[in-house]
């Protein structure tokens, strides 16, 4: 029963296009969400690439030639300039993958973050402002990059003059 619920758990994750939350998982198999991270920290010690963020786990896509990823880095403070900033680059269509920060003494520190829609960076939007803990960025004085899957150069293009006009871009690639 054990070993055929990790198998569902892992087809599942498999198969969604977007995170699945520990909850709905453990709802849907009837167990405790603390089952659901007991049978993830076994699914990865057997090598599975699960990732969580606030949205919940999923399996990260392998990396192809079709996906246009790119990145770009920013500088700004506050709550309202990462509100802003995730909405113009999910607006046009880009898939926000993870927030980077080089940090002086740890080096880089890469968050997953799996962005793909409004209604996915508003549930983000307010785990965070529910949450005592300070942004990334806040390590490196609001540095930071966004690594993002966008449907065309065009519009990474498009996503690019938005943010300089905001008066945060520092560089894009």
């Amino acid at each position: 029963m054990t070993e055929k619920r990790r198998e569902d758990l892992l087809k599942i994750l498999q198969e969604s296009r977007s995170p699945v939350k520990g909850s709905s998982l453990a709802g849907k198999f009837k167990v405790s969400r603390q089952v659901i991270v007991q049978d993830i920290a076994i699914l990865r010690a057997r090598d599975m690439h699960i990732m969580a963020n606030s949205n919940g786990y999923y399996i990260q896509k392998p990396s192809s030639a079709e996906r246009n990823i790119k990145t770009v880095f920013v500088k700004h403070g506050g709550f309202d300039e990462i509100e802003k900033e995730l909405q113009i680059m999910v607006d046009m269509g880009a898939k926000i993958l993870d927030v980077i920060v080089m940090h002086p003494i740890y080096g880089e520190i890469r968050c997953p973050l799996e962005i793909n829609s409004r209604y996915e960076l508003n549930t983000f939007l307010e785990e965070s402002s529910k949450s005592s803990a300070a942004p990334l960025a806040s390590l490196t004085n609001g540095e930071h990059i966004h690594t993002l899957e966008v449907p065309s150069d065009e519009i990474f293009e498009k996503i690019i003059e938005a943010l300089d006009e905001m008066g945060i871009l520092v560089e894009a690639d």
